[in-house]
Order: structure tokens, then sequence, then C-alpha cells
């Protein structure tokens, strides 16, 4: 993403669209001949493709607001707490005392993995709430169809419906000049860390509670963190490393208490 951007100016949304357009293709090719476009399911993927595409729209949203280090703390770190709630009350998910410590340490620990920057704007942060939830969501209702419907078709099925929720941000965001330097950016990103990712994310989700797979989500400052930090040789401060300790602590427990 930080390459792309380097390269193109692409607006966010924009990004968020194509990647999983993209993603999509490749899916659908994948679960071909698995489809049996019944009514109930096909309800189901218009559901899910809501919520991520949702979940697009309101965090970019929220990132001219409030900032992408506020927003993206925000987001990630309120996730697993909506997560945990919808959980209890949709999927019957019973929460012990070691897994509130594991979500009270992974999200202390995000935070801290994330700088430190002032909120600008209380509706970029209302937003960046709302991306949480609607990631949330997702997940939920996922966990609650992933027992009688195939992984990939549903992968494949909500991913298109996000597309064509997120569709129409086509007629008022134009394509940058020179779009099509970034395009091998954008087919990397569709295809590896949107559509693999999630396959490998649901599978998992198949045999994982929802509630330790918000938590687990939490690796994904981690990740960025160390990317930065032996990739784009970024500095690494004190706080950031008792915040990678935290969420590594709090993984434990997740993984422990299954």
């Amino acid at each position: 993403m930080v390459l792309m951007s380097q390269t193109v100016p692409w607006h966010p949304l924009l990004v968020g669209f194509w990647r999983l357009a993209i993603a999509s293709v490749v899916l659908m090719v994948a679960a071909r001949g698995r489809f049996t476009w019944q009514w109930a399911e096909l309800k189901v993927y218009a559901g899910l493709g809501l919520c991520m595409a949702l979940y697009q729209a309101t965090y970019f949203w929220a990132v001219p607001l409030t900032g992408v280090a506020m927003t993206a703390l925000v987001a990630i770190c309120s996730s697993p707490f909506f997560i945990a709630g919808l959980a209890v009350i949709f999927l019957g998910e019973r929460l012990s005392r070691r897994t509130w410590i594991a979500l009270g340490l992974g999200s202390l620990g995000a935070a801290l993995l994330v700088a430190q920057p002032q909120a600008s704007s209380i509706w970029g942060i209302a937003l960046a709430l709302g991306a949480g939830l609607a990631y949330a969501s997702y997940v939920v209702i996922a966990k609650a169809y992933l027992a009688k419907l195939d992984t990939l078709v549903v992968t494949a099925g909500s991913f298109t419906a996000a597309a064509l929720w997120l569709a129409p941000c086509l007629a008022w965001l134009p394509s940058p000049a020179n779009a099509w330097a970034s395009w091998p950016f954008l087919v990397y990103l569709g295809i590896v860390p949107t559509g693999l990712a999630y396959i490998f994310y649901m599978l998992g989700l198949n045999h994982t509670p929802a509630t330790t797979a918000g938590i687990i989500v939490l690796l994904e400052p981690l990740t960025a963190a160390c990317l930065g930090i032996f990739w784009f040789k970024e500095p690494v401060a004190l706080l950031g490393l008792a915040g990678a300790l935290m969420l590594l602590s709090a993984i434990f427990l997740a993984q422990n208490e299954n």
C-alpha cells in the first residue's frame, strides 16, 4: 500500500474498491461450480458484503478527519471488543477471565504500537468506531454461517457483494493520471493480502471462536510495525516494544484458552 501510494496518489476508497474487485474475480474463479445460488445464501453474501463495504468506507472517511494512526488505533482496537459483545449475543460464546485479560492486553499493545496522535475530530473517531463495528459484524455473521456454507464460497460471495456495494464510488472519484503504473501493486494487493489472506482467516474462523479470532487479528499492527522496522528502516520506540510483547502475550492467552 505504501509503495503504491508513492507511485500514484490513489484515493483510498478507490483502493478499497479495486482490492475487493480484484480479489472477488480470483475468488469467484476458484469457487466456480460450488455456488448453489439459493436466495437465502445470496442474502448472506449481500449482508457480509455490506459489512465489508461499510468497513472500507467508514475507515477511509475517518482518515482525513482524524489521521491515519488514530483511525487505525480506534478501528483495530475496538473491533475485538465489538466481536466479543456480538459473539456473546448472537453466537452464545462465553468469555472467561483469561479472555478478558487477553482482550485488554491485546488492545493496549496495539495502542502502544500505533503512534500517539491527537484526535482532531469527534466525527472521525465515530467513523473509526463504525469501521470497527462493521468489521466485527462481518466476522460474527461469517462465523455463524461458515458451519453451513463452503468457506471459499462465502469469501468469494461476500467480496463480490462488497465490490458491488462500493462500485458507485467510481462515478464520483476519478482515477488518477498514470493509474496504469500502480496496477501491479493493485493486483498484488487484491490477490495476496486481501483474497488469500481472507481465505486463510475464514478457514481459521471455522475452528476458532470469533472472540479469539478478533484478538489474533490484532497482530496486524505488529506485522506493520515489523515491516516498518526491517523494510523501511523506521525507528522503534520502547513503548512499541512493550506493545509487541503485550500483543504476543494476549495471543498466547487466547490460544491457550481454547
